[in-house]
């Protein structure tokens, strides 16, 4: 399918982002650009401090840009509502709510949008079983490992059938196995739903897995072999 007629899931021109600090202005990002076609994979890997979980939160409608412009599907609207309907997002902080049991943690993404009832119910259930947790869908977080509890957090992030993954760090708090594990997850979930994903990440090896690799290097963003 050629994708370069198709409207962009996610399209950004010329974001601009800076932070005060003391008396001065640090500026984080300097006119990033990024275009991302449905169902692609893209990595963005860059230098602690560079500013790409800073880029992600900017790109999930999370914080305010400074300038450019942002689209997701071709319309400008990124408020909370059409987040919740358009993207997933997965941090390296799980952000389960400790005291539901992982089924219910996947459901909360459909509450959010007055989504309830038993076809919510099954579509929980059906994807903590793609993510090899439908026997632990009655335990709560504390009860579950790291790599179970990211796995849950995934399983969110698809409830709503987003048209469009963003994962900040997924692996940060995970062991390189568990972590490889997850990575691999994400990417044939994705692949699997025809779901974009933009993936931030240090690891090289994650990254290298992606259809298009970028760099993050003084507030722009650049193809890895540039």
């Amino acid at each position: 399918m050629d994708t370069s007629e198709q409207i962009p899931v996610l399209a950004a021109s010329g974001l601009t982002k800076s932070f005060a600090s003391g008396e001065r202005t640090l500026q984080v990002l300097r006119g990033v650009d990024l275009s991302v076609a449905a169902g692609e994979t893209v990595s963005i890997r860059g230098e602690s401090g560079s500013g790409k979980s800073t880029l992600l939160h900017l790109l999930a409608g999370l914080d305010a840009i400074d300038g450019g412009s942002l689209r997701w599907g071709g319309v400008e609207d990124t408020g909370a509502s059409r987040r919740g309907r358009f993207l997933g997002l997965v941090f390296q902080s799980f952000y389960l709510i400790p005291e539901l049991t992982a089924l219910d943690n996947v459901l909360m993404a459909a509450r959010m949008l007055g989504r309830i009832g038993a076809v919510a119910r099954e579509r929980a259930e059906v994807l903590l079983g793609r993510v090899g947790l439908a026997e632990r869908a009655s335990h709560v977080p504390t009860k579950l490992s790291g790599g179970e509890r990211q796995r849950v957090a995934v399983a969110r992030a698809l409830m709503n059938r987003p048209k469009l993954l963003l994962a900040d760090e997924p692996t940060g708090n995970l062991d390189e196995r568990t972590g490889d594990a997850v990575i691999e997850l994400l990417l044939e979930l994705s692949r699997e739903t025809d779901t974009a994903l933009v993936l931030v990440t240090h690891n090289p090896g994650h990254a290298a897995k992606t259809d298009r690799q970028l760099v993050l290097t003084a507030g722009r963003l650049g193809d890895e072999s540039d």
